[in-house]
């Protein structure tokens, strides 16, 4: 049985940061699946506002305009 990889603590911050964000997308009006869709074609965006220091819901904030 293949062991499950372990992530680096920054990747699993990323990971939970984007949690965060999706809870944000959907509490603005987007269904949980088109949430995580929108993450997962803008990660690179996305990944570039969690470095700059965003809270969650500013990201979501300007995700959403």
């Amino acid at each position: 049985m293949p062991k499950k990889e372990k992530l680096d603590p920054e990747t699993e911050a990323l990971i939970q940061w984007c949690t965060e964000v999706e809870k944000f997308l959907v509490k603005g009006g987007a269904t949980l699946d088109q949430a995580q869709e929108h993450i997962e074609e803008q990660v690179e965006w996305f990944t570039d506002l969690f470095y700059d220091g965003l809270t969650p819901e500013e990201a979501a904030k300007q995700a959403l305009h």
